[in-house]
């Protein structure tokens, strides 16, 4: 079968010819011609089966029957959500090279560079976004992204997607989609979670299986290197000097262990660069242009990397550490032996990674072949978590020396470089202590029968003698001044009777009454002091 008979229309053919494909794939000939039909599709396929032509070229398809006038405002008709920022670039150009010569106009958005130029995008007029659903999410709440005009929605690698946490958000996206609108979900492997997203999410859709998870290309030469983990280094730079090795791809488990490979290789004189999560976008992409343009041979990736990344003509994947999930193995492997060419895959394995190899074998089907080095595995015994935990501080003091630091040295730094000082801890405020001229003062005063030790009471009698609770003492209420105090006698009866007629009654000095008291507010009495503010009136008028 060729792509004459899937229904395309004839430029799109000739830019089908033009990138070199000339055979569809299964999961191609399946899904265009229902994405032409306007069917919801489900699609379960392993990597590098061509998945992206297979919703990309229908999508153009569609958007070039429907053009819209010079001077209309163009809103967002297809959005495709995909987990990594390499993949959204890689359907990006896809669309590009797809739709030479036609009234397509994608655009890219993902997260790690500034978002002005994908907000100028936006701006000039974009039908068909290909975003990550981080950055996407973000751009909607800033009122940048509207999707009440979309027709066509992908939903790519969908198990990458809940790996990486981004369920929630496609779920905020897909809730902001129109009622009536096409779906298409891709995805390597089928868990439950992704089958209970797919019917929230599709309508009666098609199911289109090809090429289970499990199953490997079978152009790749897989095969195994028992090794110990401190030989696996020179082991690599060896079989990277083959002639056969054109290009390869080495897949780290950690981020520090891909730049640690790079430091090993460099040493060797082999030319190598690493991507991985703690790259800028900047550097990541200058290391795949670098490594896809052949000034680099070697590229180091963790399993980032693993989705959706086509490179063309890729001879060689080795896995320098076997992955923990034994799918990614898969995936891995699935970089090269891409478009009916072959390829080789080259795993090293250590005592610690036994499980990690079972695991991989089982899912396969098959034992993968074993070959001897030079390095040969010595050590049988696996190595204890605590010597692990040892060795990982081991190293980390040791980057750490390289820097010029300690690890009990402060990691934030002023503007000049320097360590930045650390905050004191606030400590307890303590009693001050006694004065020692006083404490002897004290110690004389005290009476001679206090300083006399006290002799310790019989058992007998400390056992018949029963602790009585003290009671509190009561003291009597004394006013601070006039009848009761302590410096006056209480010359008037504590409750005095104002006289006859309700005149006032003053209480004066020592304790006296007066029962004619002064009227003048001159003698102490009279009415209340009225305090007035000249600049605003009486009482605070203004």
């Amino acid at each position: 079968m060729s792509f004459d008979t899937l229904g395309l229309m004839p430029i799109i053919l000739k830019n089908v010819r033009n990138a070199g494909y000339e055979t569809p794939t299964p999961i191609q000939q399946s899904t265009i011609p229902l994405v032409l039909l306007g069917k919801d599709v489900l699609g379960c396929a392993q990597t590098g089966t061509g998945k992206t032509a297979a919703f990309a070229l229908p999508m153009i398809q569609h958007m070039a029957k429907k053009p819209i006038r010079p001077g209309q405002p163009r809103p967002i008709r297809q959005l495709i959500l995909t987990p990594t920022r390499e993949l959204a670039l890689q359907i990006y150009e896809n669309f590009v090279l797809y739709g030479k010569s036609l009234p397509v106009y994608p655009c890219v958005i993902f997260g790690g560079v500034g978002q002005q130029g994908q907000v100028d995008a936006l701006q000039r007029g974009a039908d068909t976004v290909i975003a990550c659903p981080g950055r996407l999410w973000d751009l909607m709440n800033q009122g940048y992204v509207r999707l009440d005009s979309v027709e066509t929605f992908v939903l790519d690698e969908a198990d990458r997607m809940l790996d990486m946490g981004f369920i929630h958000d496609v779920r905020r996206i897909a809730a902001k989609l129109p009622p009536k609108h096409q779906t298409l979900l891709f995805s390597a492997t089928m868990p439950s979670e992704v089958e209970k997203l797919a019917m929230d999410l599709l309508n009666d859709p098609e199911t289109v299986k090809v090429d289970p998870v499990s199953s490997t290309v079978k152009k790749i030469d897989q095969c195994l290197y028992y090794v110990d983990k401190a030989n696996k280094k020179f082991l690599l730079a060896k079989l990277l000097r083959e002639a056969d090795v054109e290009n390869a791809l080495v897949f780290s488990r950690t981020k520090h262990g891909a730049d640690r490979i790079v430091r090993e290789l460099k040493k060797d004189g082999i030319e190598a660069c690493a991507i991985h999560g703690d790259k800028s976008q900047g550097q990541r992409q200058n290391a795949l242009a670098r490594f896809k343009s052949g000034e680099s041979k070697v590229l180091i990736a963790t399993d980032i990397a693993a989705r959706g990344i086509d490179i063309a003509g890729l001879s060689h994947v080795f896995n320098y550490d076997m992955p923990m999930e034994p799918e990614a193995y898969v995936h891995r492997i699935g970089r090269t032996g891409r478009a009916g060419r072959d390829g080789k895959a080259i795993s090293f394995c250590c005592i610690d990674e036994m499980k990690q190899l079972e695991q991989v074998e089982k899912l396969i089907g098959k034992r993968l072949p074993v070959r001897e080095s030079e390095w040969p595995m010595l050590v049988t015994t696996p190595t204890d978590p605590k010597e692990k935990e040892a060795a990982r501080q081991l190293a980390k003091a040791a980057r750490l020396a390289k820097l010029g630091r300690t690890a009990e040295m402060p990691r934030k730094l002023t503007q000049s470089g320097n360590p930045a000082p650390e905050r004191k801890a606030q400590q307890a405020v303590k009693a001050p202590a006694a004065h020692p001229a006083r404490t002897e003062k004290n110690a004389k005063a005290t009476p001679k029968a206090a300083q006399r030790p006290v002799k310790a009471a019989s058992p007998a009698a400390q056992h018949q003698a029963k602790p009585t609770p003290a009671k509190p003492a009561v003291q009597a209420y004394k006013p601070r001044f006039g009848p009761g105090s302590e410096n006056h006698a209480p010359t008037v009866p504590s409750r005095p009777t104002l006289p006859k007629g309700g005149k006032a009654m003053l209480i004066g000095s020592g304790g006296k009454v007066q029962l004619n008291a002064p009227k003048s507010s001159k003698q102490g009495l009279g009415k209340p002091v009225q305090r007035v503010n000249h600049a605003r009136g009486r009482n605070g008028e203004r």
